[in-house]
């Protein structure tokens, strides 16, 4: 091989090197983009002059989330969405039940809150399915799903589309690695709602005690904005998307 042969092959491997860098960078912004998705249905928020909020949580349930919760949803009439962890519920067999009584809607969450890239269809499908069974015994039939940590590509919604479910990300999430201080930790969720937001809180576990602190202040704040806040299906329902 000559000299310019080795140079033509040479620059074919950084070329393809180059390639494969991009594509997955490209590929791994793509897996978490809010609002885009390749398969099925996405909603990250909706349109609307409204002024209405749909209030989500993730994770759990646990016993210490659901009652800081519930004490403060329950004496404002405010009925949210919280999308729940297979095993969670497991673990802390009744969680589930209580928010349902209390005219909450259940979400799925996955069953193990891995990051759903890289695997198989059947564990999409496990993940999903036994979640599914627990929110049914639970008393839930509501068919909505958030993907852990917002991480998705093709195949997990290829499972999600299968099961019947409709993907629901957000656009307004709680920054607790930033705000440490409940107040700020409001401020900074209500500077960024507007007509149509999805909101997500994430208030189950001992760390999240911030957060916990936080809603009081939060919903507040809705409040003092002239913000209704509903349910992920009342927020599609009043705007026409069910």
């Amino acid at each position: 091989m000559n000299i310019m042969q080795r140079v033509r092959v040479r620059g074919g491997i950084v070329v393809a090197i180059i390639v494969l860098i991009v594509t997955a960078a490209l590929t791994w912004q793509l897996s978490k983009a809010r609002c885009i998705q390749l398969v099925g249905d996405v909603t990250c928020r909706v349109e609307t002059e409204a002024k209405l909020v749909a209030l989500t949580f993730d994770d759990g349930p646990t016993p210490e989330g659901v009652d800081a919760v519930l004490a403060e949803l329950g004496p404002r009439g405010i009925h949210a969405t919280f999308f729940l962890i297979g095993n969670r519920m497991e673990k802390f067999p009744g969680q589930a039940e209580r928010l349902i009584a209390a005219g909450h809607e259940l979400g799925n969450h996955t069953y193990s809150h891995q990051r759903n890239l890289g695997r198989s269809q059947e564990f999409y499908a496990a993940e999903i399915a036994k979640t599914d069974a627990l929110l049914q015994r639970a008393g839930s039939d509501t068919k909505l799903f958030r993907p852990p940590f917002g991480k998705r590509l093709v195949g997990l919604p290829l499972e999600v589309e299968r099961a019947g479910y409709r993907t629901i990300m957000w656009d307004v999430e709680d920054q607790p690695e930033k705000f440490t201080a409940p107040r700020a930790f409001a401020q900074d969720i209500l500077a960024r709602v507007r007509p149509g937001s999805i909101i997500l809180i994430h208030p189950m576990y001992r760390h999240n005690q911030v957060a916990r602190d936080a809603l009081p202040l939060i919903l507040d704040g809705l409040q003092a904005q002239g913000y209704e806040v509903v349910t992920i299906t009342e927020l599609l329902r009043r705007t026409g998307r069910r």
